[in-house]
């Protein structure tokens, strides 16, 4: 499996996670952010939840972007229902998903400290709401992130590893 989704309500640290990552030479990191149509972009800074129908163009890109890629790689995207994370194995085949996950009121304090994000926190909400927990027949690690960043980083490494080839 070369193909790998960091996944995860917003600031779950999908990015940091992604180029630690990255920085250990295991995968290329895109950020599935950069993939948003910019009518998503909007909609999210105004902090109006996407729907199902706003999503699919941008779970196509990702899907696209990595059954495209030259090697191994990660790309940051929420994915948060079984649907979505289908839709991206229909496009890439197959695919490993690091879920990155805490409780709400861990997510919301790291979302109230960070700066120049386009999603507000008031979207939290809908995000866990959303969430669809990795099935059984999913490739996938969930990663408890109530921990420091080097640890979260060191556990995605260790599925990259284990699964990679």
């Amino acid at each position: 499996m070369q193909r790998f989704v960091i996944m995860g309500v917003a600031g779950c640290g999908k990015t940091s996670v992604g180029q630690g990552l990255a920085a250990r030479g295991l995968v290329r990191f895109v950020d599935g952010d950069d993939l948003h149509p910019a009518e998503n972009i909007a909609k999210m800074s105004s902090g109006i939840p996407l729907s199902d129908e706003d999503r699919a163009p941008w779970l196509a890109r990702v899907g696209q972007a990595l059954a495209a890629a030259d090697g191994a790689m990660a790309i940051g995207c929420s994915a948060l229902k079984r649907k979505y994370r289908d839709q991206i194995r229909a496009e890439a085949g197959a695919v490993g998903f690091v879920h990155l996950h805490a409780p709400q009121a861990v997510i919301a304090t790291r979302m109230d400290a960070r700066e120049g994000h386009f999603m507000p926190p008031a979207l939290l909400d809908s995000q866990f709401r959303d969430l669809e927990m990795l099935a059984q027949d999913e490739a996938g690690i969930v990663v408890d992130i109530d921990q420091d960043l080097a640890g979260v980083i060191a556990e995605a490494a260790g599925f990259i590893e284990r699964n990679a080839g």
